[in-house]
């Protein structure tokens, strides 16, 4: 009887309760705005990307563009340069100066009336 006693004393064993089903969470409605809103981030951020690229074509474009006015700038300096250099050897002539000058001022060229002392 102390065995009956015994198994009687002892409280009877507990079963584990059952968990309650997950209720469906909003995980799939919430996971295409997920997807959703990264796809229009990455789209926002290689329009933002292509619109840098456009950006720099047309300063390069822009400074080309000046350099080749700058370019036909110098070309014609260097032009009018030659001419106007071609305009002073026409004009630095001897004879033409020897001619305007006894002419026009009635000058004479000096005559060499001096000693030569380095004997």
């Amino acid at each position: 009887m102390s065995r009956a006693a015994t198994a009687r004393a002892l409280p009877a064993p507990t079963r584990p309760r059952a968990r309650p089903k997950p209720k469906p969470r909003a995980k799939q409605k919430v996971e295409p705005r997920r997807r959703l809103a990264g796809g229009v981030v990455w789209i926002g951020l290689v329009a933002a990307l292509l619109a840098g690229v456009v950006a720099l074509n047309v300063a390069v474009l822009r400074l080309n563009i000046r350099l080749d006015q700058t370019q036909s700038e110098r070309n014609q300096l260097r032009a009018d340069n030659a001419q106007l250099n071609t305009e002073i050897a026409a004009k630095a002539a001897s004879g033409r100066i020897l001619g305007l000058a006894s002419g026009q001022l009635g000058l004479r060229p000096a005559n060499p009336d001096y000693l030569d002392l380095r004997k």
